[in-house]
């Protein structure tokens, strides 16, 4: 049914100059609504309308288009939505019904024309006669002045907005104004997002006040609204569950389902809504026909109960944590039920920390929680002051409000968690609160999370607590964050034997303690998170108070511009490293720490694992699942740590992007690649070495090191070779070819391979004996993982399939279906987050739980995924055949794409400080890019394609190269070392056979396959 049929426009004057147009509007169909009056019920009232579309001209075709409008993204990907006539008018003409519009009524315009509820707006009050009130833009971001205009001025009598825009009136502006028991406001329509709990909208009532609440829920795909549930203080269903209210009955014309996982439809119990109908069909970006009957997955997670609906949340704001689902939407009305609260938002950052953005109440009915924090109140009461930019948001830059934390602010977040903690279960509670003047909106009234996440990613910048100067401001630095994270008031004894767990903390919390720890100090402590779990509070002082002379120490050492840290390249800690990213040289904590020497010679761990793109992950000799600290270099985990110096590019603000080639060579001396052995392997070697550091001492001079070579062939043989002399150790000859790099179990002395014949082989590092095999499906040729806190063996196969193996029991923990495709590339593990990320050959990226399989999220594109995903502390990238390098946060959200001239197959390499992505492509480039924003630093065109993965790793061994170098294979044969601070080619060496093998360099060696059949070691040498 078209607008034309219930009313009719005349166009009575234009005044061009103005762009002002005067309509005359008549309502054809007052006589079927009883003549504008509001007697009859709603059925009767909506079953007339539904007679009277059979009525009036009817000219527009009811395929015409209405209108078209783009969805903001912020619930999903942006989309363009074309509305024919006939699924927008089933709407209007219900909820006129339903609502009871008439003459009399003043319908705010509150959502932007960008935004489809404002049709919904126009068109009621066009409908019905009403009158339509406007305001300016800058007026809706001053709560006062706008109650003042819509229910003084203009007694506004009908308002449909978000909950978010509502609570900015604040708590006495809406008990004054909005629910006075005069207020002008008699229909108030709540939605766009989860509708706030019966109890907090009864406790904004005046006595006396009958404005009528609605629950309204739609998605812009099927435009406008689907549900509608009408709330009163006297309704039932309020008593029933006092933390949501129902979705409501679908409106006319209009089909609502609940599906499981598995498409099927739900009666009771969880699943996602869809929505559709015969006529309630738009048009999404490129489709071309409208499908009566469509039904559109809104990516809403709902509980069916008693045949009601009961919003749980989004999908992708459903998370595990601690093997538990987490709805951040039910624990952010579980937020709003705490006293003092008056707004508040929930996310996850980057980091996958679980945080809490609330706003301060200026006023509780808990007088005993009021007085208690006098000064959070007084806060509260100048949100006015609060730092907003000229469209009402929060501004980051302004460090004035944030600055002003105090002890009762600390102790505000403290009495949050601990009534979290007695509403919602361990992993539900928030490991960070942030305490805010307001929440910033977007354009549609929404909660604007991205400028809160970058509120919390400057107090992460600044933390609450300053470097201690001696052991005294130590302890109590440690007792105030002890009781930060556990919810304890100030007072709360911390002794010396007290233990984190036993005083009610969990593992999470514990991880937060670390994080709040090594923040305060600025350093990474090795072993601090085993000494939380398992230790008491004197152990964690004694253990920070040890390595704070060092720490500091680094601090004056460490340079604080990129020009500083260039007149210096050859100083162990003139690269700058991250929070999570330092490795240091010791793997006993309680040492001193000591820059490494020139040779690059560490006290340290006992088993050193080199494998492609610079992973490096050390782990102690003590056969035990803990022993040893998990920190990060680039996207390798680290157990243990040792610590390697290079010049990395500048900010990259700074750099000026530079291309070289093959051609152009530093022009500080030159120096030349020579083949130091080569190993006959009997077929073509595509698979990337593997190297085991076995034996050190606990000095540089303590005892021998030997070094082994892991590497399998197309001819089914693996072979270990030693670095040193190239010495053939054992050769195990398996059941097909090898195309898999193998993966080392440093504690039980395995060596994990994948074969052509669809078995993942465990041999023996020091015979080569098979101590076990596992059959899969189809072929594995990708690396396996080795998880450092369990000993699991995580590989993939051509069968599709993600498997959890255990060689210790030698059966499988799980397996996981990757959504279609084969497993071609190796899965990438970040211990201290447990994630899990997978790629597959059918275009899907995967998040999964290490320790069950379980899939935290997904991805899916149209091209396959050859590139091996490499990850950071808080970024994921992946090339792609599509020509581009992908980079996501930890929780799948896109952040930044390059795109090359040709397929990438290489996987990226992220450097040690996790600034920097070095890749390779198919079209002869290697590039390298900014983490952070994906900006170009430089690149180098190689002389043929790039399929392996680039290496970057320490030059100072190699005769005096300094600073970081990055060894890049190119599939032609050439090997090429570059200088990681610009792409200078440093030195190449042509091989007599294809690279598709990626380098792996340790010291002053450097070890890649060839499809010639032999394994190379190749040194740099002085060609002069």
């Amino acid at each position: 049914m078209a607008f034309s049929s219930f009313m009719n426009v005349d166009v009575r004057a234009v005044w061009s100059t103005y762009n002002v147009t005067l309509v005359r509007l008549r309502n054809t169909m007052a006589q079927v609504q009883h003549g504008g009056g509001r007697e009859g019920t709603h059925e009767e009232m909506a079953n007339a309308d539904l007679s009277a579309q059979g009525s009036g001209p009817g000219n527009v075709s009811q395929g015409e288009l209405a209108y078209v409008l783009h969805t903001s993204g912020t619930t999903g990907l942006p989309k363009i939505v074309r509305v024919p006539h006939k699924c927008i008018v089933p709407n209007i003409l219900h909820l006129s019904s339903l609502f009871q519009m008439t003459a009399d009524d003043v319908v705010f315009l509150a959502s932007p024309l960008t935004f489809d509820p404002s049709v919904v707006e126009m068109f009621l009050a066009l409908s019905s006669g009403a009158r339509l009130l406007m305001v300016p833009t800058v007026m809706k971001k001053k709560p006062n002045r706008l109650a003042c205009a819509l229910f003084k001025n203009h007694r506004t009598t009908f308002l449909q907005v978000t909950p978010t825009l509502l609570g900015r009136f604040g708590r006495t502006l809406l008990q004054e104004v909005v629910f006075s028991k005069d207020s002008s406001l008699r229909v108030l329509a709540l939605g766009g997002e989860a509708c706030p709990s019966p109890g907090l909208l009864r406790s904004w009532r005046q006595e006396g006040n009958h404005t009528q609440i609605y629950n309204i829920y739609g998605i812009t795909e099927v435009s406008c609204w689907a549900c509608c549930y009408k709330l009163s203080e006297t309704d039932p269903m309020a008593n029933q569950d006092e933390s949501s209210v129902p979705l409501g009955t679908p409106l006319m014309d209009t089909t609502v389902e609940v599906r499981d996982e598995h498409s099927c439809v739900v009666a009771e119990g969880e699943g996602q809504v869809f929505i559709g109908g015969t006529d309630r069909v738009c048009l999404l970006d490129d489709e071309v026909e409208a499908v009566p009957g469509t039904m559109r997955a809104t990516g809403d997670w709902v509980q069916v109960k008693d045949s009601c609906l009961y919003f749980l949340g989004r999908q992708d704001r459903l998370i595990k944590r601690q093997g538990q689902r987490v709805h951040l939407d039910t624990l952010q009305q579980a937020l709003m039920s705490v006293p003092l609260v008056e707004a508040c938002a929930v996310g996850l950052s980057e980091d996958s920390r679980l945080v809490a953005f609330m706003v301060a109440s200026s006023a509780s009915g808990d007088q005993k929680a009021s007085s208690a924090f006098p000064s959070v109140q007084h806060q509260a009461n100048q949100r006015s002051s609060a730092p907003v930019d000229s469209h009402g948001n929060l501004n980051p830059s302004n460090s004035h409000w944030q600055e002003e934390l105090s002890t009762s602010t600390r102790s505000l977040r403290r009495a949050i968690r601990r009534s979290l903690s007695r509403l919602l279960p361990s992993p539900s509670v928030p490991d960070k609160v942030v305490v805010v003047p307001a929440l910033p909106l977007t354009s549609h009234g929404k909660v604007d999370m991205g400028q809160l996440m970058k509120i919390y990613q400057r107090q992460k910048a600044t933390p609450d607590f300053r470097t201690p100067s001696n052991v005294v401001s130590l302890r109590k630095m440690l007792q105030s964050m002890w009781q930060d994270r556990l919810g304890l008031s100030e007072d709360a004894v911390v002794s010396d034997d007290s233990n984190f767990l036993f005083s009610g903390g969990d593992s999470l919390q514990a991880l937060g303690l670390c994080d709040d720890i090594t923040a305060a100090i600025g350093g990474t402590l090795l072993g601090l998170l085993e000494i939380v779990l398992d230790g008491s509070f004197s152990d964690i002082l004694h253990h920070a108070a040890t390595a704070m002379p060092t720490l500091s120490s680094e601090r004056k050492l460490k340079p604080h511009s990129p020009s500083e840290a260039k007149k210096r390249p050859t100083d162990p800690l003139s690269s700058a490293p991250t929070k999570r990213g330092r490795l240091d040289d010791s793997f006993t904590s309680a040492a001193p720490r000591r820059p490494p020497a020139a040779s690059s010679a560490v006290k340290a761990t006992r088993f050193t694992v080199l494998r492609r793109a610079g992973e490096v992950i050390e782990t102690p000799k003590e056969n035990s699942a803990t022993g040893g600290t998990v920190t990060w270099k680039g996207d390798a985990l680290t157990v243990g740590g040792t610590s390697r110096q290079g010049t990395f590019p500048s900010d990259p603000l700074a750099v000026e992007h530079r291309e070289t080639c093959g051609g152009e060579r530093r022009e500080t001396g030159v120096w030349a690649l020579r083949v130091r052995w080569a190993s006959d392997t009997g077929r073509c070697v595509d698979a990337s070495p593997v190297l085991l550091v076995n034996g050190r001492g606990e000095d540089a001079s303590g005892g021998p090191t030997t070094t082994t070579v892991f590497v399998g062939s197309h001819s089914h043989r693996m072979q270990a070779l030693d670095l040193a002399s190239g010495e053939l150790l054992w050769e195990r000859v398996l059941g097909d070819r090898i195309e898999s790099s193998a993966a080392v179990c440093a504690r039980e002395g395995l060596v994990v391979v994948g074969c052509y014949d669809g078995c993942v082989y465990f041999l023996c590092v020091n015979t080569g004996d098979t101590k076990w095999t596992f059959q899969t499906g189809d072929a594995v040729k990708c690396c396996p993982t080795v998880d450092p806190l369990t000993g699991l063996v995580l590989v993939g196969s051509h069968d599709g399939h993600m498997y959890s193996l255990d060689p210790q029991a030698r059966q499988c923990v799980w397996k996981r279906h990757c959504g279609g495709g084969a497993v071609f590339s190796s899965p990438c593990l970040h211990p201290s987050l447990r994630h899990l990320y997978v790629a597959t050959l059918g275009g899907h990226l995967l998040c999964l739980r290490p320790d069950s399989g379980a899939v935290l999220w997904t991805r899916s594109r149209e091209t396959p995924f050859f590139s091996s995903p490499g990850c950071s502390s808080g970024r994921m990238v992946v090339g792609s055949v599509d020509g581009n390098i992908y980079c996501f946060s930890l929780q799948g959200t896109e952040l930044w794409r390059f795109t090359t001239s040709g397929p990438v197959f290489s996987s990226p390499c992220v450097t040690r400080d996790e600034a920097w992505v070095v890749c390779g492509s198919h079209d002869d480039h290697v590039y390298c890019l900014s983490c952070a924003d994906g900006s170009l630093a430089w690149s180098f065109r190689a002389s043929g394609r790039v399929y392996s993965s680039p290496c970057v790793f320490d030059g100072s061994p190699w005769g005096g190269a300094s600073g970081a170098l990055v060894a890049v294979a190119s599939t032609d044969g050439t090997l090429w070392i570059l200088d990681m601070e610009d792409g200078t080619l440093v030195a190449s060496l042509s091989l007599p056979g294809e690279l598709f093998s990626s380098p792996v360099a340790w010291e002053r060696s450097l070890v890649v396959g060839c499809r010639n059949n032999f394994v190379y070691c190749v040194e740099m040498t002085d060609s002069g």
